[in-house]
């Protein structure tokens, strides 16, 4: 059993860090990394996202994600935005997109305060809000918008 212990927690840890290793997504749909092509999404699963993303639920627990890694930044950093680690940043941007663009499919990156965002949004408005909203965020000090606007297209059936 004192073997197996420090193998298993091993192979937890190799899990979470290969698990971890891709930018944030603001929904399922939303491409697995910022190099990936964006796809236009289906028009059923746009429209789930967008309830789901709408919902007074939702909205309250991405809103209370921001408010904890606020606070617990100005308790550990003295309220200094430098000291941001990248997945923080990573989070926050995604749950403020996720909050005000619901049927939008973004894959945010992090890297020492320039962020990253890629996928798509279906609207040239909602398009144009990514940037001041993640600018929003504590630590962003830049913001690199490679997001396409592509609206939700029905399925086709074959």
């Amino acid at each position: 059993m004192k073997k197996f212990t420090p193998v298993l927690l091993a192979s937890v840890m190799l899990f979470g860090a290969v698990a971890c290793a891709d930018g944030a997504k603001t929904s399922a749909d939303a491409p697995n990394t910022i190099t990936d092509p964006a796809e236009i999404p289906d028009a059923d699963e746009a429209q789930d996202s967008q309830e789901d993303g709408q919902s007074q639920v939702r909205q309250n627990q991405l809103n209370a994600d921001i408010r904890a890694r606020e606070q617990r930044n100005n308790a550990l950093n003295d309220g200094a935005a430098e000291g941001r680690s990248d997945d923080d940043l990573e989070s926050e941007v995604r749950s403020k997109l996720e909050a005000n663009l619901p049927a939008g499919a973004l894959v945010i990156k992090a890297e020492d305060g320039a962020v990253i965002v890629s996928g798509t949004v279906p609207t040239q408005e909602q398009f144009e809000r990514i940037e001041p909203l993640a600018k929003e965020i504590k630590g962003v000090q830049s913001v690199n918008v490679k997001a396409a606007i592509a609206p939700a297209q029905p399925k086709e059936n074959n």
